[in-house]
């Protein structure tokens, strides 16, 4: 292995040293804590500490990275104690994610890191979002993100770099190839020769380094963020290196052959430093054995003071109070002056109003720039605000949620508008597992709003029509909006925007331009979480929300009969009060919404009847939803899907029992 110092002083020689050295030193000692059953899993980086350390080492220690399972040498070479450390694999309180996850799936922004989830690539999306957000604030800083070869075959790895090459980022992306998957060679990942060839097709600069040369890797990345930082661009760099060992240690290494290991061994990066070192006079034997002797004894007063902490506990109302950040909500109230509005301009109003009161929230979204978006909601918003904040995006959505959260870790609002709710499936990993989980997992919330045109009745067949709000309400960390009127709309959204966690707002597209009703003007908000009695009666409870709403009042106006209609406006939280004051009242609930029967949110609103209510009915609660179909798309068999007549029925036989 061949080094080149360049100007580096002997100073700087030795600290790179000691920083490649520490975490080998600590992996060594959590390989024989795993043997005895004191820690519970461990995903080796032997061999690859010159990318986490040379990388680290390269950025401003207030820049932000993203690592993988392999790299220790980001934590170490960022001063992370080492106790807390311990603490974290052990599952102490004394970790980062009070023992709710393992290894490196935790962030310390104290230390500008964001560690990983088990699903391969959302980080490069977040790393991409931070980028953004350096470049929104015209700093000249540089975001970098770790994968390995294998997450390259991601759809993430694909999204994230197209989105961060149209918008020039100022993000690195780092592959770490490794050679292998689990199991699987990269032989049978990748059919290019090298990986670093696909940034061709991105317009994007890329460089090949041997990943286990400190030297390369170091003056290499100190290179290329310093240009970054000077000339905004996202720059893709392939590490090439090998794992010696399995892909945790459950799973050795007997699939690789003994050849290729011997080889790679004889490139270990640790022992060709110190061997240069050593012939360059900067090194002695005792200086090495000086710096193992101290960082042993570091290690073992650390794991002395992680062992004495306590075993994790916690109660049923701790747990549940960490899924979201706790809301500082103060109501704003609406003022007496009103404007007619339609739904939709409802919804426009609201988006500028939350503009030009956060003058650093962005929205995003396909074609919401100059075209306006497709239902023409942010209209003229460019001209106002401007394309940096009104931003169009490539048809990416799991990139676009992804940033969104990188976003958030730069404590910049953000809104992602789904061009049809449908679409979110895109964009699903990055909801369920990152925003939704991420305040429980280690505390920092993800300030996002995600708007989604949801909705049947306008004949546009089965992709564009799905009411699919259940797909997220059965999701712990994710707050659920669906309002009906346009009052509720723009109060709701505009509490959407200054609540601290996600929320999914779902929009009724049939309503934007059918509805229209007096909205007070200026800023105000709708609490999430409160439903609305929209009709008062004494005969029987309609429980429901969206369009559904309008489908029952205008029945039960036509027919004269004596409801009460509960509009819940938010499906998570729901008003169980709102809920079980209807249900005393009236004593004979319907449960209708759009979406279809099964798994909807009418069978956990039935459920709750039945295990809390019960002494309160006089008849069996009644659910009335869509048919468990795909949406149609002639307007006939529509009819027929949609749960409209089905209600008339179900009333009848309500009021009959």
């Amino acid at each position: 292995m061949k080094y080149n110092k360049k100007s580096l002083s002997n100073k700087k020689l030795i600290e790179l040293y000691h920083k490649l050295k520490m975490p080998r030193l600590i992996e060594e000692k959590m390989l024989s804590l795993l043997r005895q059953g004191k820690i519970s899993k461990w995903f080796s980086g032997i061999g690859q500490e010159a990318i986490s350390v040379g990388c680290t080492m390269a950025l401003n220690e207030d820049e932000i990275i993203f690592p993988m399972h392999r790299n220790l040498g980001v934590f170490t070479s960022r001063s992370v104690p080492f106790e807390r450390l311990f603490g974290q694999w052990q599952g102490k309180e004394l970790g980062f994610t009070k023992g709710r996850d393992r290894s490196f799936h935790f962030g310390t922004l104290d230390y500008n890191i964001v560690g990983m989830i088990s699903h391969l690539g959302p980080q490069l999306s977040l790393a991409a979002g931070v980028a953004l957000g350096y470049k929104l604030r015209n700093e000249k800083k540089v975001s970098l993100a770790f994968t390995g070869e294998g997450g390259t075959s991601e759809g993430e790895f694909h999204e994230a770099l197209n989105v961060a090459a149209v918008w020039e980022l100022p993000v690195i992306f780092v592959i770490e190839n490794n050679g292998y998957g689990l199991s699987t060679p990269v032989s049978e990942q990748y059919a290019c020769e090298n990986l670093a060839d696909r940034a061709i097709g991105y317009g994007m600069e890329s460089i090949i380094l041997d990943g286990n040369n400190i030297l390369e890797v170091y003056n290499t990345m100190n290179k290329l963020a310093k240009s970054v930082r000077k000339n905004p661009r996202p720059i893709l760099v392939e590490m090439k290196t090998f794992r010696m060992r399995g892909h945790e240690e459950a799973s050795g290494t007997k699939y690789v052959p003994k050849k290729l290991m011997e080889t790679w061994a004889k490139k270990d990066p640790i022992i060709n430093f110190e061997n240069y070192l050593m012939s360059e006079g900067v090194l002695t034997i005792d200086d090495i054995k000086d710096f193992e002797s101290k960082t042993k004894k570091k290690i073992k007063t650390a794991l002395l003071q992680a062992d004495k902490e306590s075993t994790v506990t916690s109660t049923i109302e701790d747990e549940l109070a960490d899924v979201y950040k706790p809301d500082q909500f103060v109501i704003s109230l609406a003022g007496a002056e009103t404007e007619s509005m339609r739904y939709i301009d409802a919804i426009s109003d609201a988006l500028k109003i939350a503009m030009v009161k956060n003058d650093d929230l962005v929205l995003m979204g396909q074609d919401i720039g100059d075209y306006g978006g497709v239902f023409k909601i942010t209209d003229g918003f460019v001209d106002q605000f401007g394309a940096d904040r009104v931003r169009n995006t490539p048809l990416c959505e799991s990139a676009i949620v992804g940033i969104t959260l990188g976003l958030s870790f730069l404590n910049i609002k953000s809104m992602m508008e789904m061009q049809f709710a449908d679409f979110v499936t895109c964009g699903f990993n990055q909801i369920v597992n990152n925003l939704a989980k991420i305040n429980y997992r280690w505390g920092h919330n993800a300030n996002v709003v995600i708007r989604m045109p949801a909705g049947g009745g306008v004949g546009a067949g089965p992709f564009h029509s799905q009411c699919n709000e259940a797909w997220f309400t059965k999701t712990p960390g994710l707050k659920v909006v669906f309002p009906s009127t346009p009052e509720d709309a723009k109060g709701l959204l505009l509490a959407s925007f200054e609540d601290p966690n996600p929320v999914m707002f779902f929009e009724h597209k049939a309503l934007y331009r059918t509805l229209e009703s007096e909205v007070p003007t200026g800023h105000y908000t709708i609490p999430i979480g409160k439903a609305n009695l929209v009709k008062e009666g004494s005969d029987f409870s309609i429980i429901t929300y969206g369009q559904a709403v309008h489908w029952a009042k205008d029945y039960c106006e036509s027919e004269n009969l004596n409801a009460d209609i509960l509009d819940l406006r938010s499906l998570q939280p729901l008003d169980y009060d709102s809920i079980s004051a209807s249900v005393a009242k009236t004593n004979k609930v319907i449960i209708f919404h759009e979406d279809t029967l099964f798994g909807g949110i009418g069978s956990e609103i039935a459920a709750y009847i039945s295990e809390h209510l019960f002494h309160e009915i006089d008849a069996p609660v009644i659910r009335v939803a869509s048919l468990d179909t795909p949406v149609p798309f002639t307007p006939s068999l529509e009819k027929i899907f949609l749960p409209i007549d089905r209600l008339k029925s179900s009333i009848k036989k309500l009021l009959e029992y």
